[in-house]
């Protein structure tokens, strides 16, 4: 079993890698997630303390500081997700362009195989007579 368990996270932390080398290198992109991961460390350190305190104080003061420990606690946890989410839309978005790109490239060559007048005017048999020529 703990053979099975370092391979699996082997496998997801090499993903997860793959999926930090493909995000494109946007101007802010690390001074936000630098700022998001220093405000979930500040909101769990204020959980590991409130916790601490709770558990010193009175009972019947404790549950108060127990629910701003909570809270503190969701705001990391809430902070941790937008950045998952965030990177997650920027593989989306990067996943749109791609496609993008390759219709576009198909639609380039199309473009291109379209027979040329020429600086002539073509009737309709000498279009006809290009395009089958092409195809032969």
């Amino acid at each position: 079993m703990p053979e099975e368990t370092t391979e699996i996270i082997t496998e997801t932390l090499d993903n997860l890698e793959k999926i930090d080398s493909a995000l494109p290198m946007v101007k802010g992109l690390e001074s936000s997630d630098n700022e998001i991961d220093s405000l979930a460390d500040l909101a769990t350190s204020s959980y590991k303390d409130l916790m601490d305190l709770g558990m010193q104080v009175d009972s019947r003061y404790s549950s108060d500081i127990f629910a701003a420990a909570g809270t503190m606690l969701g705001h990391a946890i809430t902070a941790k997700t937008a950045k998952v989410q965030k990177k997650l839309k920027m593989i989306e978005l990067q996943l749109k362009k791609a496609n993008l790109d390759q219709k576009q490239s198909s639609k380039d060559s199309e473009i291109q195989a379209l027979p040329v007048g020429e600086g002539k005017a073509l009737d309709r048999n000498e279009l006809l007579k290009i395009l089958n020529s092409k195809k032969d």
